[in-house]
């Protein structure tokens, strides 16, 4: 069996298996996160600039009343491939916040207005904090967590998704979670302080539902719904955790085209060279 045919049959099976492991995997199927169409998904991908102000939003307002981002600087908000604000509205933006400084010259710590330079910060001092806030459980940082976070594809799923290059189960998990609140089902009984959730794993989490319809104003038209706030921050999620994505997927497209035409280059020098040598 030629190395030809090898690659053959294993495209052949990746594009068999395609269309039926993920139309089950959209529908949400034995508790699977359904699947999503993003723009930042495939080998062309990129961030939608709006979408990710509008998940800012959202993350501004709802989200980090209880989680932190202990990798996110205001500066990060300006930067290209992101949610591309102003430094006018990334200065304004750090104001709203006050920042413990110091000390000062008589030794004490202070309070300031935020500077883009400053990191995000976290709504409790500690961990311990944080837990005695939230009926023990602690909210996780928010910085990596669409890149930490995925969910069991299985047979042949995963052999699929290297195919296709899915890479995006962080935030389908992500958005699975938030808009996955319901009541238990039949049968199920829910600890006390904790809530029903169809995709989080045990289906039992201390997180309460944390979005409704029309919770937070968009000014762009654009729907006001648990679904759309759930997809938007997962997108900013996403963007927090690889912040450049955009250029990575610009510099491997360039380095694929220069690989292939050096290959070419040196396929024909060799002929050149070496079409005089009796073989």
């Amino acid at each position: 069996m030629t190395i030809r045919s090898i690659l053959f049959g294993a495209a052949a099976a990746a594009l068999l298996f395609t269309a039926p492991a993920t139309a089950a995997e959209a529908g949400g199927h034995d508790g699977r996160p359904p699947r999503l169409s993003w723009s930042f998904a495939g080998p062309f991908g990129s961030y939608d600039t709006a979408q990710l102000q509008r998940g800012f939003k959202v993350f501004k307002e709802v989200c980090t009343a209880c989680h932190s981002a202990n990798f996110l600087y205001f500066r990060n908000l300006s930067q290209p491939g992101g949610p591309s604000f102003s430094e006018a509205q990334v200065k304004q933006i750090a104001s709203e916040y006050q920042i413990t400084d110091g000390p000062n010259d008589s030794g004490d710590m202070f309070q300031r207005p935020g500077r883009p330079s400053d990191q995000w910060p976290a709504p409790f001092p500690n961990d311990q904090a944080a837990r005695a806030s939230n009926g023990g459980a602690l909210p996780p940082d928010m910085s990596v967590l669409a890149k930490a976070r995925s969910y069991h594809v299985g047979f042949p799923g995963f052999i699929t998704d290297a195919f296709i290059q899915y890479q995006e189960h962080g935030v389908d998990y992500i958005h699975a979670v938030l808009t996955g609140y319901s009541e238990p089902a039949e049968g199920v009984t829910v600890q006390a302080g904790l809530h029903y959730n169809k995709y989080f794993p045990g289906n039992q989490i201390a997180m309460p539902k944390p979005l409704s319809d029309g919770q937070v104003e968009y000014t762009d038209g654009t729907p006001q719904t648990v679904d759309q706030y759930s997809t938007d921050v997962a997108a900013f999620l996403m963007w927090m955790a690889e912040p450049h994505l955009d250029a990575r997927k610009r510099i491997g497209f360039q380095v694929v085209i220069f690989l292939i035409v050096l290959s070419g280059l040196l396929y024909f020098t060799k002929k050149k060279i070496w079409k005089n040598v009796a073989h």
